[in-house]
This record gives structure tokens, sequence and C-alpha cells, in this order.
């Protein structure tokens, strides 16, 4: 049978309704930053399963947790966290204070701005620091200090501002998440007073569901008003072990989903993936070198060694920066 040319009029407008679907296509991807591969097929196909009516796997709304580590999971923690960086910002602005401080470590250090001495005494070193710099002041005077701080406040070596450093990856993840019924929490080693007074502008997440370090705090009357001050001395570490117990007192379910990058992750992706039902486990790998920081075994902040084992072990999901986003950083709207 003898082949028919199409009509012109025929092609021209198959040609337009292929050029039309193609972007609604593209728009329709609630990961747009994540390229095609078993990280993203991995999180579409939980967050399908758990969500779609009469499937075997499906969890209630009020079910639908997800729990995400804040410092290398959501946004960048080398050299070292952004709230040590905060701390030491506030010890060079304490000095006149604290004269003594010229001749005490890690606080002498810091002041020369040889940060490796400095940080030499490890969680020790750093302890010190956080605890003369979060102290002393009311939760009010402490949440003006954290928002003009973060305002402004710029990475040493990127000279980006700190939250224009989260990962736009996940700023989808996030978005997602909540788009089909999850509530998502942070679950952080870093201070729970350090996070709240940004992380709804930054992440979408308020401070309810925000879940940190934490300081003793006391209520003081001053001039006939309550206020509530904040003391050197810890009440909670978020971190590690203790991730599971802050998950289990400040929200009391236990998540479906969780989301980490460091072995200070490892417990509370164990828990979460301990319960019963669909679960979902993932790891960001830091293997950037170039629009980031290639980092994980040896690392001194961030560092993923027993938790890299376990994920593959045990087939939880695991992120590989280079290879799996399309960009790295948040992308900022242009006025």
């Amino acid at each position: 049978m003898a082949f028919k040319r199409r009509p012109a009029c025929v092609t021209f407008l198959l040609f337009v309704a292929l050029f039309q679907v193609a972007p609604r296509a593209r728009a329709d991807d609630p990961l747009p930053s994540w390229n095609d591969g078993p990280a993203k097929t991995a999180i579409l196909d939980f967050v399908a399963k758990v969500t779609t009516t009469g499937s075997p796997d499906f969890v209630p709304v009020p079910e639908r947790i997800a729990v995400f580590d804040n410092d290398g999971t959501l946004w960048a923690e080398q050299p070292m966290y952004v709230q040590a960086f905060f701390a030491l910002d506030r010890i060079r602005q304490l000095l006149p204070q604290h004269p003594e401080w010229k001749d005490q470590e890690p606080f002498a250090s810091v002041l020369r701005g040889d940060l490796k001495t400095a940080l030499a005494g490890g969680e020790q070193s750093l302890y010190a620091l956080v605890m003369a710099s979060h102290s002393g002041m009311t939760t009010d005077e402490f949440e003006k200090i954290v928002k003009d701080w973060i305002a402004t406040a710029k990475h040493p070596i990127t000279r980006r501002r700190y939250t224009d450093m989260v990962y736009q990856p996940m700023l989808e993840v996030l978005a997602f998440f909540r788009a089909q019924g999850f509530k998502t929490y942070i679950v952080s080693g870093g201070g729970i007073e350090f996070m709240r007074p940004w992380t709804e502008a930054v992440y979408g997440i308020p401070p309810e569901q925000v879940i940190g370090s934490s300081v003793k705090t006391k209520l003081e009357f001053r001039e006939g008003q309550p206020v509530l001050v904040r003391l050197p001395e810890l009440n909670f570490f978020d971190d590690k072990a203790g991730k599971p117990v802050g998950i289990n007192l400040h929200i009391g379910r236990r998540p479906i989903a969780a989301f980490g990058n460091s072995d200070g992750d490892l417990p509370m992706l164990q828990w979460t993936a301990a319960g019963s039902g669909p679960r979902f486990c993932l790891y960001v790998h830091h293997t950037d070198a170039v629009r980031e920081w290639a980092y994980d075994r040896q690392s001194l902040f961030g560092k993923l060694d027993k938790g890299l084992d376990e994920a593959q072990s045990r087939g939880w999901t695991i992120v590989n920066m280079k290879d799996d986003w399309k960009t790295i950083y948040r992308v900022i709207e242009k006025p």
C-alpha cells in the first residue's frame, strides 16, 4: 500500500499539541531540581503508595509525619555548622564585656582568628563557645539577636547569605510532602531557639515543628514583667540517640519518613525504620566537590560512616548530590 503524506496543516497541529504538552509535563513534576534516577523515583513512589486511597500501604493524614535533619540535610554545614559561625561572631561582639577572654582558651584563639586551635578541643571547646555566646539574655532578646544576624550574615567562602545556601532539591521535597498531607518537622542537633526565628520563612516549617538542642531557662520578673532567661547550661542535646527521644517528646508519633546526612542522624532513621507499615529513610551523601563539598567518613562536621554502611545494607535511599541534583542551592527569584 502506498504511503500517504500527512497534510501540512495536520503536521503543524500535532507539533503545536506536543509543544504544549511538554511544558505541562515539566510543570507537573514536583521535584524539578532532581535528575531522573533511583533516588527521585523512590521518593515519588513512597509518597504515591502512602497517599493513594485504596492502596494496601495507605497512611491516614494524621500519621503522615516526616522528619528532617537540618545541618547538611536542608542547608550547608561546611567548613563548620552555621550556628558555630554565629557563636564566633557573638564572642567577638561580647569581648568588651569579657576582657578576660583575651587570655582564655578557646576564646583567645577565636579572637586571634585561629579557628583550628579554638576548635582543637572538639565538642568541649564548641560547648564553651556556645554557652558563653547563647546565654545571659532573655528568650525574646536572643530571638532578635538571631534574626538580625541571619538577615545579613554571609558564608566566609561562598559569600552567600546562609539562608541562600539551603538546598533547592530539599525545599521541593518539603513542599511536595506537605502538599500530600504530611507534617514536616526539623529534628536537629542545632539549637531549637537558634532555628525557630527563621525556619518558617525559609523552609515553611513553623516554630512548633522544630526540634533541637536547648539550654536551660528560668522565669524571672524584670520591671514587673515575666521573662524567660537563658542559662549557660545544657538542657537537652538533640543529636544521635537524643533524636528519637526528642521526636517522641515533641511529636508523640513515630515518623514514617526520615531524612538525614550523618551518623548523628542514624538513630533517627533506625527508629523510623523500626515502625510497622511503610517506611522511608533517606541519606543525603555529599559527593559534589565542585558545586558544594565532598565529604563523608572522615569529616569533622557531618561525618557519614556507619550510617552510609547501614543505608547500603538496608536498602535505604542514598542521594548522590553530584548526580541526583540539577542544582544545589536555593533558587532566588528575581524581582
